[in-house]
């Protein structure tokens, strides 16, 4: 598989996606991508996603209204990807609410899911204190949410 994305990613429909090629510094002695590498790479998955959806983070910090912060994040690891490997990480925003955003992120080599994220970010006021996003950077979530599906009680079929 070749990557015909452009270095910032693209959106396809509601999911970013983004490239990145393994190289020699993401891995371990055995050749293994190191565990800590996947935060890396899903951090600058969101930052691009973001940037293409005209949210510009580093504006609102330098105007005092805030920036996001990490609150929450699990990570499960089910594969190793390994030196050379192109991966594509598929981000997409699960659930939004006033000052928190919920996204999955997920790695893939192929058709092979490596590792998988879902992280919450939350927007802080300068002094630390959770606040309001910005109006405008909601609109721009909502664009791209992805509805969390439904169960339905035993027996019957979703709505």
């Amino acid at each position: 598989m070749s990557f015909p994305l452009a270095p910032s990613g693209l959106f396809d429909g509601p999911q970013h996606l983004y490239p990145v090629r393994v190289y020699f510094e993401d891995t371990d002695l055995s050749g293994v991508v190191y565990h800590a590498n996947y935060l890396r790479w899903f951090e600058r998955a969101r930052s691009d996603m973001l940037r293409l959806l005209g949210i510009d983070q580093r504006a609102a910090h330098e105007a005092g209204e805030g920036a996001y912060a990490v609150s929450e994040m699990d990570l499960r690891y089910l594969r190793p990807a390994k030196l050379d490997d192109e991966v594509l990480i598929h981000s997409h925003v699960a659930e939004l609410s006033s000052a928190t955003c919920r996204i999955v992120q997920r790695a893939f080599r192929n058709e092979t899911l490596l590792c998988e994220a879902r992280v919450r970010v939350a927007f802080v006021a300068p002094n630390g204190r959770p606040r309001r996003q910005p109006r405008e950077w909601m609109a721009a979530f909502q664009t791209i949410t992805i509805a969390p599906a439904t169960t339905a009680p035993e027996g019957q079929e979703p709505a």
